[in-house]
């Protein structure tokens, strides 16, 4: 049985035979239904083992009139759980890992990235422009995105469209568009897809037209990272190519010092054994842009491979049976490809965006 609670203290030890695994999550409805996901996963590979859910209220979830690009704070929606993760009152924590900064606090580890949902974004419109598209929206809809990177690849594309912040959960923000506040709304089509409302979705925004955000429709698992029984635990939930995905995009984006006050993009795809990234930085209003995409061999998702038990961890993520070489070939690709923008003068755009936001 998998119970709930809000958090509280620690729990009593339990013993041995009897252990509850707590696994930390956000309050909000799309939280909770990924956190029961993992855990209904969990189950299946330990039918004898028990689970408790414990909900907490992070920063993100209260500062919700300002846009997150100017809160200033990069563990928006993870500090909290991290803290309760830290004190031992869970033992893991599932997050969208789109939310995981790319550095993590020390003493924590992504121990699990499971198998990654469609990582575009979805737009939603008001019903009375249902069956329209962005590009045939009436001229100065307002647009709701609560995304720079969001908005600047499409005020590009769309100019005749008004982009403007949207906070809240997926159902505040749809409340809103139901209230005629938008004429549409642009939201993760994996969210919308978790929650069981693929019928709002009007159209979906393909890497062409939008590329997604690092880490985008994947859920990531974070742990202690000296806790070697629940390492193992989340471990099998590994997803190969999603972990050989988001480890190239996370480390794009570490590289490149980006974060939620700059317009950063991803796309990524595996193909024939090769890993194929592309990424991109943009001006806030999309005029000036930049984006390369480089590949690199990850021989596929090969056999199990046991490394030293002091192997350091690439971008925050411990995957023990996935094999090295591949994990460091994703690494040094998002390296790579960042180092490649920045020579053709990314710095210079990122430093702009992230100086004109601080300053409105």
């Amino acid at each position: 049985m998998s119970g709930h609670r809000d958090a509280a203290a620690p729990a009593e030890e339990d013993s041995p035979k009897m252990r509850v695994i707590r696994v930390g999550t956000r309050k909000s409805q799309l939280a909770r239904i990924q956190t029961e996901s993992v855990v209904a996963m969990l189950k299946a590979l330990n039918p004898g083992l028990q689970f408790e859910i414990i909900a907490m209220t992070t920063t993100g979830d209260k500062i919700l009139d300002t846009a997150l690009s100017k809160i200033g704070e990069k563990s928006l929606f993870t500090k909290e759980l991290e803290h309760a993760l830290k004190m031992n009152v869970v033992d893991l924590v599932v997050h969208s890992l789109k939310d995981l900064p790319t550095v993590l606090p020390p003493g924590l580890t992504i121990g699990a990235i499971c198998k990654r949902e469609n990582p575009c974004d979805a737009v939603v419109f008001h019903s009375k422009f249902v069956g329209k598209t962005l590009e045939t929206l009436p001229e100065r809809s307002v647009v709701g995105t609560s995304s720079l990177r969001r908005a600047a690849q499409l005020q590009r594309k769309y100019p005749h469209l008004e982009f403007k912040s949207i906070r809240g959960n997926l159902n505040t923000r749809l409340q809103k568009l139901d209230e005629q506040q938008f004429s549409a709304i642009i939201l993760a089509a994996a969210g919308l897809q978790r929650m069981g409302w693929q019928h709002r979705v009007g159209q979906i925004l393909h890497p062409d037209e939008c590329m997604y955000a690092v880490g985008q429709g994947a859920l990531g698992v974070e742990v202690r990272a000296k806790d070697q029984g629940i390492l193992d635990l989340v471990g099998a939930l590994h997803d190969p190519e999603t972990l050989l995905c988001c480890m190239a995009e996370r480390a794009f984006l570490r590289h490149l010092e980006g974060g939620c006050s700059v317009p950063v993009a991803v796309h990524t795809a595996i193909k024939d054994g090769q890993l194929y990234l592309t990424g991109g930085v943009w001006s806030l209003d999309g005029a000036d842009s930049m984006q390369e995409t480089m590949q690199a061999t990850i021989h596929g998702p090969a056999q199990h491979e046991e490394g030293p038990e002091d192997d350091p961890q690439l971008v925050g993520i411990t995957a023990r049976n996935i094999p090295r070489v591949a994990q460091l070939a994703a690494e040094n690709l998002g390296i790579s490809l960042a180092n490649l923008l920045l020579h053709k003068g990314a710095k210079n755009i990122l430093d702009i965006a992230r100086q004109l936001n601080d300053a409105h």
